[in-house]
């Protein structure tokens, strides 16, 4: 396998709005989406996440243009990822579905992330993650191969949505010498909010160098932000396990 991009997210802690402004939102380009997650209906009922805690994330994404449903493993090895999914494509049949393999770094750990996308007209999903839909329907024949091959214990059975969160992104914010997506997130009473740079591999690179180059802009970015008075977070937690938590919470028992 090739090198591959890194994605550094760091996530920021207390008043959302004001870091967005800290931080200069204003000048990126805005999109407003709500997103939901499937996970296992008997799981949800028990309070448990079995997808996300098996390293499976199944996506939905409803505004702001197309709207998308990705399947991603995360974390997910080299060694798992067999046959066509151990490198990136797209499907020239189907140009709405694009695989992507990176590396993704954050608080939470360094690892490794593999996502099928595909792509939609707008209003197509809706159906799917409204309550009583069936959000398995929509998931498509290669992201089903997908699974299959590289994570074979997991069953797309009874799947419920958990959501909407309402999402704000800012994209390409000039934050010194980088360009940063902001993506702010909303649910459940819970605001979070995310800056995120893509490291991309160059001409000339081997693993060394790039790892070293990401972990200059990991620190770089890191700066930027503390530089403005925003807060970086100290918890390990990804936003997406927080915000499905506090989700699935409510129908505990």
């Amino acid at each position: 396998m090739d090198l591959l991009p890194v994605e550094i997210k760091v996530n920021i802690e207390g008043d959302v709005a004001g870091a967005l402004t800290a931080l200069g939102a204003s000048q990126g380009v805005l999109m407003m989406r709500q997103i939901w997650f499937a996970e296992d209906r008997d799981g949800v009922a028990q309070g448990k996440l079995l997808l996300l805690d098996g390293g499976v994330i199944v996506r939905f994404r409803v505004g702001g243009g197309r709207d998308d449903l990705t399947v991603k493993l995360r974390p997910c090895t080299r060694e798992q990822l067999v046959g066509r999914f151990s490198a990136p494509f797209k499907v020239e049949q189907e140009p709405s579905v694009t695989y992507r393999i990176e590396e993704d770094w954050s608080k939470n750990g360094r690892v490794l992330a593999a996502s099928l996308v595909h792509d939609h007209p707008p209003g197509i999903l809706e159906a799917a993650v409204e309550p009583g839909g069936d959000p398995a329907a929509r998931i498509g024949a290669v992201q089903r191969q997908f699974v299959h091959a590289c994570a074979p214990d997991v069953r797309f059975g009874g799947l419920v949505a958990l959501g909407p969160i309402h999402s704000t992104k800012v994209e390409d914010v000039p934050l010194d010498d980088l360009k940063v997506d902001l993506e702010a997130w909303s649910v459940a009473g819970l605001d979070f909010l995310e800056a995120a740079i893509r490291v991309k591999p160059k001409d000339g690179d081997d693993e060394e160098k790039l790892r070293a180059r990401a972990e200059q802009k990991e620190r770089e970015l890191e700066e930027a932000v503390r530089e403005r008075g925003v807060t970086l977070s100290e918890v390990h937690d990804s936003k997406t396990h927080r915000v499905l938590t506090a989700l699935v919470a409510p129908t505990q028992g």
